[in-house]
C-alpha cells in the first residue's frame, strides 16, 4: 500500500473545498435561470443578473463558456417571445 503525500493529502483538501463551492455556485445558477424564465421582458433585472452570474461562473471555470453561452441564448429566446395565446403585433387583419 502506497503512502498518502502531503501534496496528495492537499489536493484532496483542496478539491473538497471547490466541489462545494461550484455547486453551490451551479445551484444559484439554476435558481436565477429559473427566475429569469418567469420575468415578463428581455430587459427585467432577473434576467440581467442571470445572464451576469453565467458570464461569471464560465469566466471562473466553473461552466463551460459555450455552456453559458448557451444557457444566455435559450434564456434570452424564451423570455422575448410572446406569450401563448397573446395575439402577435405583425398578425394584423387585412
Amino acid at each position: 500500500m502506497a503512502k498518502r503525500s502531503k501534496s496528495g493529502l492537499k489536493r484532496k483538501r483542496q478539491t473538497v473545498r471547490r466541489t462545494a463551492r461550484n455547486q453551490a455556485v451551479r445551484s444559484m445558477l439554476k435558481t436565477l435561470v429559473k427566475n429569469a424564465r418567469q420575468a415578463a421582458a428581455p430587459g427585467a433585472p432577473e434576467v440581467l443578473a442571470a445572464i451576469k452570474q453565467l458570464d461569471s461562473a464560465a469566466r471562473k471555470g466553473i461552466i463551460h463558456p459555450n455552456a453559458a453561452a448557451r444557457s444566455k441564448s435559450r434564456l434570452v429566446r424564451r423570455v422575448a417571445r410572446p406569450a401563448p395565446g397573446s395575439v402577435p403585433h405583425a398578425a394584423s387583419p387585412a
